[in-house]
């Protein structure tokens, strides 16, 4: 009885150490989360929802992290129409996705319509159809051994998950 209640005791004491470390660890003066948060701003862009969600990690109260935020949007390391036109720009280059798709994304991190549309024109016609060409080849060439609806059905499931839309993908597909 006597080891089992020592054991707790060590497990307790170590729990609460632990605690007390990381709690001071994540509390921080304002400057020096306004520091952290510059710097969490500086090296990518970011949107208000990704900065409030991280200073909420260090839990700050409502006055200070709208304090901060407001910092950040006046000092130029947040700004919401820079961060939907690369957004979309990186997202459309490098995952290839399309304007569906990157503006379902933009809309789950809680950017505006006007930023939205900001952003989808910053992705130029022509290199939108040319990807979308590419795209259908390189899928249906890696299908071309399936039967033809199996091979229609991958090749629409692919580029739909990737937010390309519906009318475009049918028009190609019929064309198989």
């Amino acid at each position: 009885m006597l080891k089992e209640k020592l054991i707790i005791t060590k497990k307790a004491a170590y729990a609460a150490f632990f605690f007390n470390l990381f709690e001071m660890k994540t509390k921080l003066s304002y400057d020096e989360l306004k520091m952290k948060m510059q710097y969490y701003c500086s090296y990518q862009e970011r949107c208000h929802s990704e900065v409030l969600r991280k200073i909420k990690t260090y839990s700050p109260n409502y006055e200070e992290s709208n304090s901060i935020i407001s910092d950040l949007i006046k000092d130029d390391y947040l700004n919401e129409t820079r961060f939907a036109k690369t957004f979309s720009r990186g997202k459309f280059n490098f995952k290839n996705w399309g304007k569906n798709r990157i503006k379902l994304e933009l809309k789950k991190r809680n950017i505006s319509e006007k930023n939205i549309e900001l952003g989808l024109k910053e992705i130029d016609d022509k290199d939108y159809e040319k990807k979308f060409e590419d795209l259908f080849e390189f899928i249906s060439s890696k299908h071309k051994n399936l039967g033809k609806l199996n091979r229609k059905k991958k090749v629409f499931d692919y580029l739909q998950y990737r937010g390309w839309e519906n009318d475009k993908i049918f028009k190609k597909i019929n064309e198989l």
